[in-house]
This record gives C-alpha cells, sequence and structure tokens, in this order.
C-alpha cells in the first residue's frame, strides 16, 4: 500500500485523516509539534496505529529530519498532506504584525517548507500526491479571521501554481476546502479581543459566537477523511475540492456567481455586521 504522510496528525483533521487511512492499509506516518520531546526517539510515538513524528512545520531542520527517517524506513513517499496549522481571530488593526507573520508563517509557508522538501523524493520515484488542506476561508475572506483566511488564499494560490510547476515530473497537486467542522480546532484558536472601549468589540463577539456555532453543529472531520481517500485512489484527482455542510458548499456557489457587492451584503448579514 502506499505510504502517506500527514502534518498537524495529532488531533482534528489530521488525526481524523491518519486513522482512516490506518484502517485502510496504508502505511501512514503523521507528524506533531507535540512529538517534540527530544527524549523521544523518532516514530517511538504512536496514536491509533499510525506512528507519529516529530515535526515544527516552521523548522527546516526537523522537516527534513522527519522526511529523512520515512525515507530510511519505507524508501518512498506516495502521499504528503499538508494539514498543520492553527486558527487566528482578531481584527485587522488590533493583530500585531508578529501574531500576523507567525499565521502565515505556520499555515502558508510551513505547507511551502514541507512540499520543498518532499518533491526532490517524488521526482525521483516518478510519482507522488500531494493534498493541501485549505479552507472555504481560502475562497471567502472570513471577517475576523483576516489572516486565517490570507494564510489559506496563499494555500490555493501556491498549490495552483505548483501543480504546473510539477505535473511533468507525475506528481499531483490537490486542495481540499473543509468548512466549519466539530474539532479542537474551535478551542484551540487563538483570540485577539479587541481593547476595552472598542467601537469593534459587538461585531467581533457575534461573528465570532457564529462562527462557533457553526463549528459545534458541523460535520466530523472524518468527511475529510473520506475525501482524502477517494482523491488518493483516483487516477486524476481535480485541483480543488470542498468538503463541509450542504449550506457551506451553496456558499462558494454563490461566491462564483454572485455580483461582489450581493455577495458581501449576505456575507455581513449572516455575520450580523
Amino acid at each position: 500500500m502506499k505510504v502517506v504522510l500527514i502534518t498537524g496528525a495529532s488531533s482534528g483533521i489530521g488525526k481524523a485523516c491518519a486513522s482512516h487511512l490506518h484502517h485502510k492499509g496504508y502505511r501512514v506516518y503523521g507528524t506533531s509539534r507535540l512529538a517534540m520531546d527530544p527524549n523521544v526517539a523518532p516514530a517511538a510515538a504512536d496514536d491509533g496505529g499510525f506512528r507519529l513524528l516529530p515535526m515544527d512545520v516552521t523548522d527546516e531542520a526537523s522537516i527534513a529530519k522527519a522526511i529523512e527517517y520515512v525515507e530510511q524506513i519505507e524508501g518512498r513517499l506516495d502521499v504528503l498532506v499538508n494539514n498543520a496549522g492553527y486558527g487566528l481571530a482578531g481584527t485587522v488593526e488590533d493583530t500585531m504584525t508578529t501574531e500576523a507573520h507567525l499565521q502565515l508563517d505556520t499555515n502558508f509557508l510551513g505547507t511551502v517548507r514541507v512540499c520543498r522538501a518532499v518533491i526532490p523524493l517524488m521526482r525521483r520515484q516518478g510519482s507522488g500526491l500531494i493534498v493541501n488542506i485549505s479552507s472555504m476561508a481560502g475562497v471567502v475572506g472570513i471577517p475576523f479571521q483576516s489572516f486565517y483566511s490570507a494564510s489559506k488564499f496563499a494555500v490555493e494560490g501556491f498549490s495552483q501554481a505548483l501543480r504546473g510547476e510539477i505535473g511533468a515530473y507525475g506528481i499531483s497537486v490537490v486542495v481540499i476546502r473543509p468548512g466549519d467542522l466539530k474539532t479542537s480546532f474551535t478551542v484551540n484558536r487563538k483570540k485577539i479581543p479587541p481593547p476595552e472601549g472598542s467601537p469593534n468589540t459587538r461585531a467581533f463577539e457575534t461573528a465570532l459566537e457564529i462562527m462557533e456555532q457553526d463549528e459545534a453543529n458541523g460535520p466530523s472531520p472524518e468527511t475529510v477523511a473520506k475525501r482524502l481517500g477517494q482523491l488518493i485512489a483516483s487516477k486524476s484527482p481535480p485541483l480543488c475540492t470542498t468538503v463541509g455542510s450542504a449550506s457551506q458548499r451553496f456558499l462558494i456557489s454563490l461566491r462564483l456567481i454572485l455580483p461582489i457587492s450581493l455577495f458581501e451584503r449576505a456575507l455581513r448579514a449572516y455575520y450580523r455586521l
């Protein structure tokens, strides 16, 4: 069976994908910053039957070490799933540049670093599949999640360009856009509330409450895992695929057909802005 490496596999979408593919018989390696304990040897920890390797996607040395380990054990890597990342909520004016930089460094440049490390191996094989986990926020800018949206918009553009660059080597690149799912992403989201007395406070709290309710009532991350399995099995996977509730998939369709002024009005109404 194919060898799969999934970043950010200790919880949420990454863990669901790793467990699903492991039970399908794939050779699965997950990564996590939680496994960065220097006293734990690579691959000594496992979760749900799959190996969990230490990796910090902002650290090129840890990326290289994990990929080298997989190559030494398996001799190849067939599928890379770039899932590592986190959410950041706050107004543009209240979010420090350092916080915005870390968001983009993890969600976007982390994806770039892992791709850059894996491409030479896949090119030597003459085959491979890179799956980058984006978001519906990579198509629709979400109020008060500006930098999270920016990181996912960047993943979308990067993936499209990369697909053109490495397709001739037999490597496919696809993007999965999850909607709001019921995962630990909600409680792990980093929040930067407006300062006391800010005119943004009411709108920020209202919009964030709606987002969190949508996530709490959303589908399970197994929906993404099942779609990932289908993409891996496909001989010609599409560039982009959206996974989520019917209403949110409809929202993406509206973005493509409605005049932008009408769509923005609908979005503001939804978040009560």
